[in-house]
């Protein structure tokens, strides 16, 4: 019976891991099928090189640069608001913070991740966007600012909860070191534990990214939808989930080159989501062959 059971389980797992492969697989092959009749007529060269993208005006471009700088741009600005605050409270709870205050303000603080994406875009929308333009000039009621600073608020869990669990896999002998030597809690902490714990604060720094880049409706909601190729964060851009977001819920004719963009859109997302992900495998591997 016993021997029955556990072959049943082992059968489920097996059969779990076969329908997310072929789940993945499936997905790639809509993509690429998809986006191929999108790029049997338009040129590679004017997707990656055009300065416009209007697919859906009378005078059609179709550059991807607009939506790829959208993206970045309120991408940057999430890292830049989540990265030293997610560091902070991850050394903090992991090198300060006693072990009942831990126990009590990590779950806390992941109920962050659980508040719907939505919510967070009409907190940019209705609460940052205007209180942003008390002080900044020119700001537009759309802005890649606002939408960014939200998008780190809202990777902070990610980031943060990461960074602290490879900042208590340090191990404690590192810290005894340091003590020993005559260093203080905070040296210990940025000059021993934090070094050692790079790799896996990388690693959560670069899913955060990963998690900013595929953000969809705080940027549907208050980046705004206007493909600009700009840098200034006051202004309004369009990312390319924001765009995918757009094409889907409007009135556009199945199978037209309108509708096709949102593949090639989408597969351009997928390669860069892939690659960030590989990239924190291989470090978290490197990391791993570094201490065993």
């Amino acid at each position: 019976m016993k021997k029955t059971s556990e072959k049943i389980i082992e059968v489920l797992l097996a059969s779990s891991g076969f329908i997310t492969i072929l789940t993945t697989i499936g997905i790639i092959w809509v993509l690429i099928s998809e986006s191929w009749g999108f790029f049997a007529e338009i040129p590679l060269s004017d997707f990656l090189f055009d300065t416009q993208w209007t697919p859906l005006f009378t005078e059609k471009h179709y550059g991807i640069l607009p939506l790829l700088t959208g993206t970045f741009l309120t991408t940057i600005i999430a890292l830049v608001t989540a990265l030293p605050f997610g560091i902070i409270i991850a050394v903090y709870l992991s090198e300060y913070a006693d072990k009942k205050f831990r126990a009590t303000v990590k779950p806390m603080l992941e109920i962050l991740a659980a508040v719907p994406t939505v919510v967070y875009g009409f907190f940019a929308l209705t609460v940052v966007t205007p209180f942003l333009q008390t002080f900044i000039p020119g700001l537009s009621t759309f802005n890649a600012l606002s939408a960014g600073i939200v998008m780190g608020i809202m990777i902070i869990p990610v980031i943060s909860s990461l960074s602290e669990d490879a900042l208590y896999a340090v191990p404690k002998s590192l810290r005894e070191a340091s003590y020993g030597m005559g260093a203080t809690k905070f040296q210990t902490a940025f000059s021993v534990v934090v070094p050692a714990a790079s790799s896996g604060i990388l690693v959560a720094i670069i899913l955060g990214i990963a998690r900013a880049v595929g953000e969809t409706m705080v940027v549907a909601i208050a980046a705004g939808q206007q493909p600009n190729l700009t840098l200034d964060a006051r202004e309004g851009v369009e990312t390319i989930t924001a765009y995918i977001v757009q094409v889907s819920l409007g009135d556009v004719q199945h199978d037209s080159m309108e509708y096709k963009t949102i593949f090639a859109a989408g597969i351009t997302l997928f390669i860069f989501t892939f690659l960030l992900n590989n990239v924190s495998y291989w470090i978290k591997k490197k990391y791993q062959e570094r201490y065993e």
